[in-house]
């Protein structure tokens, strides 16, 4: 049975929640991802993701420059890194969730997607 923890990728994307919108949206260009961390002082504090970036300009086309703070998810869902595969994948399908915080304990440690999930499902 294969782990979250290796199929995760630990190379964690991050932001504070003081940067812009368009600041966490570069950020995500530049490293070809979906979603950042938002984090402060070490410890995780939200998510955002292509959706939240959607939903902020739906409903303010000034959200470019507000906080990623204000769209965010605040205290996301998490996984821990040796939960199997298929209990992922599970929290994922019920949430509509395309990204998922990965944690050992109180430390993050990496961010595993639907895609590294679905391919590690094939590879099973």
């Amino acid at each position: 049975m294969t782990v979250v923890r290796e199929v995760m990728t630990k190379q964690l994307v991050t932001v504070e929640p003081q940067t812009s919108v368009a600041g966490a949206v570069t950020v995500m260009g530049m490293h070809r991802v979906g979603a950042v961390l938002v984090m402060e002082h070490g410890r995780l504090e939200g998510i955002f993701t292509e959706r939240d970036l959607v939903r902020a300009m739906s409903y303010d086309i000034g959200a470019s420059s507000q906080p990623v703070s204000q769209w965010m998810t605040r205290n996301p869902v998490t996984v821990g890194h040796e939960a199997s595969v298929g209990q992922a994948l599970e929290i994922m399908l019920a949430r509509q969730f395309r990204h998922l915080p990965v944690m050992e304990g109180e430390t993050l440690v990496g961010v595993v997607s639907i895609r590294d999930l679905s391919r590690a499902t094939l590879r099973e």
